[in-house]
């Protein structure tokens, strides 16, 4: 009962009440990252929902558009910019999903939505993760988020899939705000982003 009616209220409930208070954070991160990214302090993308119905994610900028000579984006590293730095480790740049939650595309727990390409990549059961609505923070993310592999990052996702309750999300809730706290398991280590999925 949960899983099919109960958590869509909890999700829209909470994330109404969660933007409301962050409302000001939202205000003054998205006036830095204007300045910061020549006026763009958004960035939207294509992601697989559940089912694999496409939606787009909204998420802060944190990265700008520069290129190196041949016209070719520079590193993710060398493109991430302070204040994006900043809202990255702080996990804010996660804020603005919130929307995504209200509008009913993604849910506050649920494997996270990952690039477009990578559908045609995944194993039966990898592709597990899309049976329900992705989620802004989730088991993965509480188990080590970009700092495991991918093999365990698809396991912890299709676990939640198998174990999805009021109790366990509660759980993810409180376990995020805390690993965001202490700023635990936000990359791996020495690199801005978790090394692209490659199948295997």
């Amino acid at each position: 009962m949960y899983k099919f009616f109960f958590k869509r209220i909890f999700d829209f409930v909470t994330a109404l009440i969660g933007f409301i208070i962050l409302s000001p954070i939202f205000i003054i991160v998205t006036v830095g990252l204007y300045f910061a990214n020549a006026g763009k302090p958004f960035f939207f993308q294509l992601r697989p929902g559940q089912h694999g119905v496409i939606f787009k994610i909204i998420k802060f900028k944190t990265m700008n558009d520069k290129k190196d000579a041949d016209g070719n984006l520079l590193s993710d590293a060398q493109r991430l910019t302070k204040i994006g730095s900043f809202v990255r480790k702080t996990s804010l740049d996660e804020i603005p999903q919130l929307l995504n939650v209200l509008k009913g595309d993604m849910s506050l727990i649920g494997p996270r939505p990952l690039l477009v390409h990578y559908l045609d990549l995944y194993s039966e059961f990898q592709n597990r993760r899309h049976e329900v609505k992705p989620g802004i923070t989730g088991w993965a993310q509480v188990n080590g988020r970009n700092a495991i592999s991918w093999k365990k990052k698809f396991e912890l996702d299709v676990c939640y899939v198998d174990h999805i309750s009021f109790v366990l999300d509660v759980k993810i809730l409180f376990k995020t705000i805390l690993k965001v706290v202490q700023s635990e398991g936000i990359n791996a280590a020495d690199v801005a982003t978790i090394e692209p999925f490659d199948g295997k």
